[in-house]
């Protein structure tokens, strides 16, 4: 499935989504022209699970930090189509829900607890964690509780067959939240968990799907 739009109208600009998106392209290109094969800024700025856990690094800022600045960098240029264009889908809406200023503490909060996730399970690695994946995973759980039955125009490849469909929100990112849980639960103590931090993604995803009511304005709160 490849979910390309929503319909789900919003009442507010939503600056910060597109902001969030311009910020990361920036970082990505900036990677590129600042490291042709991208390992040695990686390195520098990536959240390195050991590092974290061990406050024992070499990295030009302390440890703590790299939890932000992984949060804007990506390992390639699908790696970044895709967090962006789940964050251009999905944030517009969790962005109008709570307002600008909430939606960007949201988010950041999400992208902390998906990289705390992934380092409780690999602390002792040393390959760097990059990406928005967490955040936006955040971003994806917050939804899926406040719009579950927002159709998504998805393109469902069936073979030579493509058809474009309109699912429920609860599908799409239902099925895409079981993806990450098994494939973590998989990979869990392979070397690297084959090059993506499945727990990041589940763990970002569950602190926006238990969080959301918590930043949300009170007058949209009934319980």
């Amino acid at each position: 499935m490849f979910p390309y739009k929503d319909d789900n109208p919003t009442d507010t600009f939503p600056f910060v989504t597109i902001g969030l998106i311009g910020l990361n392209v920036i970082v990505f290109l900036l990677q590129l022209m600042a490291d042709v094969d991208g390992k040695r800024i990686v390195y520098a700025y990536g959240a390195i699970p050991h590092n974290i856990a061990t406050f024992e690094s070499t990295q030009p800022i302390h440890p703590i930090l790299t939890l932000f600045t992984s949060m804007f960098m990506h390992g390639g240029v699908f790696h970044i189509f895709g967090n962006m264009l789940y964050l251009w889908i999905f944030g517009n809406n969790i962005e109008d829900r709570l307002g600008h200023i909430r939606f960007i503490l949201f988010y950041l909060s999400c992208g902390i607890v998906a990289a705390l996730s992934h380092i409780l399970t690999a602390s002792g690695s040393d390959v760097p964690m990059i990406g928005a994946s967490g955040a936006v995973s955040g971003v994806l759980g917050a939804y899926l509780l406040l719009f579950p039955m927002a159709r998504i125009h998805t393109i469902i490849f069936l073979g030579f067959f493509v058809q474009t469909v309109q699912i429920p929100a609860l599908i799409v990112i239902g099925f895409w939240a079981i993806i990450q849980v098994v494939n973590g639960l998989i990979m869990q103590g392979m070397p690297g968990q084959g090059g993506i931090a499945w727990f990041a993604h589940a763990g970002g995803f569950l602190a926006g799907l238990i969080t959301i009511k918590l930043w949300q304005p009170r007058r949209f709160n009934t319980w």
